[in-house]
């Protein structure tokens, strides 16, 4: 059952996105390795694809509403295997694991349809 309006997935991705590029130094998890790089390249993929969704949120409106959920189910299941993919959940997992399952869950809940769909814009 998809209970979150896009406009709200929308808003949650530009958080998620600011939090997941800053995390690193927030939780004082930053070596500079690719720990740190996993969060910060996915925060980036995830605000600039929020730029580009066909939604309430989205600037430039070029990706369709189920292509940008269909990415951020592989963000999310990337982040939250990254640290057994590769090899540093010895040092840190947890931020990267719940986060991930947060993304992914958000995915899974989002409606597929934005409430508003501009005339020459089909519908998903």
């Amino acid at each position: 059952m998809r209970i979150i309006p896009t406009s709200i997935h929308g808003i949650m991705d530009y958080l998620i996105a600011v939090l997941l590029i800053a995390a690193p130094w927030l939780l004082g998890f930053y070596r500079g390795g690719i720990e740190s790089f996993i969060h910060i390249g996915a925060g980036m993929i995830i605000l600039i694809q929020a730029l580009l969704t066909r939604n309430e949120t989205g600037a430039v409106k070029m990706i369709p509403m189920p292509a940008h959920i269909m990415s951020d189910l592989a963000i999310g299941l990337l982040l939250a295997l990254s640290p057994w993919l590769f090899f540093f959940h010895d040092y840190i997992w947890e931020p990267h694991f719940i986060v991930g399952l947060l993304i992914t869950g958000q995915a899974i809940l989002t409606k597929m349809t934005p409430a508003t769909v501009h005339r020459t814009e089909p519908r998903y």
